[in-house]
């Protein structure tokens, strides 16, 4: 065995490790720095007496703890490579929890989602001009998704329950997506152009109540805010890359191909999503279970859930019907303008299709920046002690007379220029958005272990101004060539008396709705 001595100019570095059956014997791994042509580092165990080990750290001054080596080693063949770690952590989503994938999957498929319910709106101007279709036939045309959206809502809940969200997730998508893409091969035969706005609806429709049972079979209680926040916004970013993206690619190609492209982001989703993991899981505490219901098992189960649900008691309440009819209100000027509001930049303001889309985009933008804002505002007067009642009400009181207000300004010839009825529209819808610090909080007030089912009857009532709201607009429009009559005085009409019945109805105090008084 070589011998060597302990000299700074060896350039080497010593540590102490236990010697576990020399007691009165140091060892020491030396690991040398010095020889550039070797790829391994060079090691040696030497032992040395208890007393030449500290003549050596007499006479060098060597530390009583070694330094530690901080400097990079030579590659070691043994071990890993870079690259190989590399190949470990690629693709970068790998290593991201099912969960979170699953949700932000979700989410995007609700960027997909309001993308194609809004493309219709800036692709009816070139449509109508093409197929020589009146103000009445385009509101039917725009209408015809409210019918399938509409009828969805409550079988999109049932069949969650029984087949899980996912899979009625992506089937929804599918759906709404391949009727879209059929959309230009059927523009020129009515029926069939209506029967695939349809489709498109019901797809839609079913993907609310779908992504909320994913949720809650993936998602723990801790992150269930932020889940629903992040999925649920994804509607209003839909919104505006589907009227951002629409004018230029109609101007850029033609009107049909904003339908197949769209169409084809969905198409994309569901192929990508099924390389997503197929287990759902549940969650009890912090625990994460899987989870593996039997079909029949689930169908029992939701039939027994269905006769539990106490109908008439909901409907004996005079809070539910006030939650009904402003809902209703609500849909009514959302839905029209959303419907509406393009054609109108177009025509009466005289802005161009890119413009006119542009503007578009203002109100769900600025949505987002109220929707934080009333939030913050309802939770900071219900910490300070007033009652949740009147939250809701002071909430949904300013999402009914902002947009009136708003919507009065714009109606009336006062010489404004288009820019700032533009503004003033936004500004009003923009407002309205405090419903959801209103109306959309009470269901869970009044009753959180029906909440869901609430939503829903309210939100079906709420799809109807999908249906008569904006065909009926666009019969208006015919008749009387006055966008006051048709667009905005009938919103102003619904916006005033919904404020009406919600201060004099509305309570968010706890119900009990049983199936006692259904007997």
């Amino acid at each position: 065995m070589a011998r060597l001595s302990l000299r700074p100019d060896n350039h080497f570095f010593s540590s102490p490790i236990h010697a576990h059956n020399h007691p009165f014997l140091s060892v020491y791994t030396i690991t040398t720095r010095s020889f550039p042509h070797h790829h391994t580092p060079l090691k040696s165990r030497v032992k040395c007496s208890a007393s030449g080990t500290e003549r050596v750290r007499e006479s060098k001054k060597l530390p009583n703890n070694p330094i530690k080596e901080d400097l990079p080693k030579l590659p070691n063949p043994d071990s890993d490579s870079e690259t190989g770690i590399e190949q470990k952590n690629w693709p970068p989503w790998k290593n991201i929890p099912e969960r979170y994938k699953l949700i932000g999957a979700t989410s995007l498929a609700f960027v997909i989602c309001n993308m194609d319910k809004v493309n219709l709106s800036i692709a009816i101007i070139p449509m109508s001009h093409q197929f020589g279709w009146s103000s009445s036939v385009a509101g039917l045309v725009q209408s015809s998704f409210f019918w399938g959206y509409a009828l969805s809502q409550l079988p999109g809940g049932w069949l969650s329950k029984i087949f899980g969200g996912r899979k009625v997730l992506e089937i929804g998508v599918f759906t709404w997506s391949f009727a879209t893409a059929l959309v230009p091969l059927l523009a020129g035969f009515m029926p069939g152009l209506i029967f695939s706005r349809i489709l498109v609806g019901i797809g839609e429709g079913v993907s609310p109540s779908a992504a909320t049972d994913l949720i809650a079979r993936t998602i723990p209680v801790g992150e269930r805010s932020r889940a629903v926040g992040f999925v649920f916004g994804g509607l209003s970013l839909g919104s505006v890359l589907g009227l951002l993206l629409a004018p230029p690619i109609i101007q850029t190609f033609n009107w049909e191909s904003v339908f197949y492209l769209f169409g084809l982001l969905g198409v994309g989703w569901f192929i990508g999503f099924q390389f997503l993991g197929e287990e759902e899981v549940s969650h009890r505490g912090d625990e994460i279970t899987t989870s593996h219901k039997p079909e029949n098992a689930t169908r029992e189960e939701l039939g027994n859930s269905l006769k539990e649900i106490p109908w008439k008691s909901f409907f004996q309440s005079s809070a539910v019907w006030a939650m009904i009819y402003t809902h209703f209100c609500g849909s009514w000027g959302h839905y029209t303008c959303l419907s509406w509001l393009p054609t109108y930049f177009s025509e009466a303001l005289s802005l161009n299709l890119r413009d006119a889309a542009w503007v578009s985009i203002l109100p769900p933008l600025a949505s987002i920046f109220v929707t934080s804002l009333a939030s913050q505002f309802a939770d900071y007067l219900i910490s300070n002690g007033v009652e949740t009642t009147t939250v809701r009400k002071i909430c949904q009181t300013i999402a009914f007379l902002a947009p009136a207000i708003c919507m009065t300004l714009s109606s009336v010839d006062i010489g404004l220029p288009p820019w700032e009825i533009a503004g003033i529209l936004t500004a009003g819808l923009a407002l309205s958005s405090f419903a959801l610090s209103g109306l959309y909080c009470t269901h869970q007030d009044i009753s959180p272990e029906y909440a869901s089912i609430l939503l829903g009857i309210t939100n079906t009532v709420g799809a109807v101004p999908g249906i008569v709201g904006v065909a009926l607009t666009g019969f208006l429009l015919d008749s009387t060539h006055s966008w006051t009559m048709s667009l905005f005085a009938p919103s102003i009409f619904f916006y005033l008396t919904g404020t009406v019945v919600w201060l004099a109805f509305a309570s968010s105090k706890p119900q009990k709705f049983t199936k006692d008084h259904d007997s």
